[in-house]
């Protein structure tokens, strides 16, 4: 078994000395084909059995799980430096240090099921299928992005993923809509409803898990808690920060949101209970390197120890590499190699991204409605420019 532990000051060696020794391997070109990992225990409310606390995890998807967290992280990288650069406008909110949730989640999603967050989604959208390329065009706003340039950092879509939305909790209720429809449809889908510490007490957000447990919605309500709302630390803005608790008579799980294998363990378990019960509120505790958005250093609201302490003994990559390496799942120079690899697709993603061009005027009045009555804008002056056509990219109608 591979222990790991929420903030452990153990040395990362005998950790991995740990590791090797008690780890189930089956060895095929000198790699492990599987490994058992143990997580932290979770954190249950109204529920009288929880997830398990371990799994096998196998090479390919141990692979799998690296390489998507190592390419949200240098995503990230190069969004901040694009927002300094002055290519990226208005707000950019990064989700670096926050990998293992979105990787984990996404790790126990099915193709039926669907997700909607706030606006820290870069990650997300290339989870759902975009290529780097696609992401990075659309936060410098040019046409090769996912929503030809006209939704920027905070408004991305992809099959099955509603978007990230930046009214503060408003994608909640939102998300327990997309649950109805996939009741309605019958296709044993589940939504994933995600948002942060500092929208959960949005009064929209009590209200949505209300009408979820009265109509059994298959949702899952995801407060991804990093630890601060913009500038405030959760013990300064709420009274209750158990946000697992919060959902009354609804089932709560707390998750170690630093170790991509509790939250995959986390999810399936929710998933399969809101298919057979009802909905379930998830708390993923983890932590966000950068301020609450790109304007804001973050550092007059905690101390730079904090963050650099959480880098040392919690990073969801460095962590999972450890674990990886002490399994014998990977060797060290292949994790080198890929990390290359992938620094390449981004950086040249990155160089697309600068070369892509804006769309044209006439472009901008495109699929404002799914079902255009009236012809014009409405509420646009003058009327007579400003004529709605579509070119019929909505992904998910």
């Amino acid at each position: 078994m591979i222990k790991t532990g929420m903030g452990s000051l153990v040395p990362r060696l005998l950790r991995q000395q740990t590791a090797a020794a008690q780890s189930t391997v089956v060895s095929v070109k000198n790699y492990a084909t599987e490994a058992t990992f143990e997580t932290k225990p979770f954190k249950l409310h109204n529920l009288k059995e929880g997830p398990a606390t371990s799994c096998k995890v196998t090479r390919d998807e141990a692979i799998k799980y690296y390489r998507q967290m190592q390419t949200i992280r240098r995503l990230e990288t190069s969004a901040g430096n694009l927002y300094k650069e002055k290519l990226v406008r208005g707000f950019c909110h990064l989700y670096s240090g926050q990998e293992a949730c979105a990787v984990g989640m996404k790790g126990a999603m099915r193709p039926q099921d669907n997700i909607i967050s706030a606006y820290r989604v870069h990650g997300w959208t290339y989870l759902m299928g975009v290529s780097p390329k696609g992401v990075l065009s659309e936060l410098t706003g040019k046409q090769g992005g996912c929503a030809r340039g006209k939704g920027g950092s905070m408004h991305m879509y992809a099959p099955n993923f509603y978007g990230g939305n930046g009214i503060v909790g408003a994608q909640v209720p939102l998300g327990a809509g997309v649950a109805l429809a996939c009741k309605y449809k019958g296709n044993e889908g589940v939504c994933l409803a995600l948002y942060g510490d500092g929208a959960a007490n949005q009064g929209q957000i009590f209200e949505a898990y209300n009408m979820a447990h009265l109509w059994k919605l298959p949702c899952i309500f995801v407060c991804e808690n990093n630890g601060y709302g913009m500038g405030t630390s959760a013990e300064r803005g709420s009274c209750n920060v158990n946000y697992y608790q919060r959902g009354d008579v609804l089932p709560g799980i707390w998750v170690d949101g630093m170790d991509v294998v509790a939250v995959r363990l986390a999810t399936e378990f929710a998933i399969n209970h809101v298919l057979n019960i009802g909905p379930v509120v998830m708390e993923v505790y983890t932590y966000r390197y950068s301020g609450h958005s790109m304007s804001d250093p973050g550092t007059s609201y905690r101390s730079r120890e904090e963050v650099q302490e959480v880098r040392q003994t919690r990073d969801p990559i460095s962590s999972f590499k450890d674990k990886m390496l002490a399994a014998g799942l990977a060797a060290a120079d292949e994790l080198k190699a890929m990390d290359n690899e992938i620094k390449k697709e981004v950086d040249e993603a990155t160089k697309q991204a600068k070369a892509d061009s804006e769309i044209g005027l006439p472009e901008l009045t495109t699929d404002v409605y799914s079902n255009n009555l009236e012809g014009d804008i409405r509420g646009c002056l003058p009327s007579s420019w400003l004529k709605h056509s579509t070119l019929k990219r909505a992904v998910n109608l």
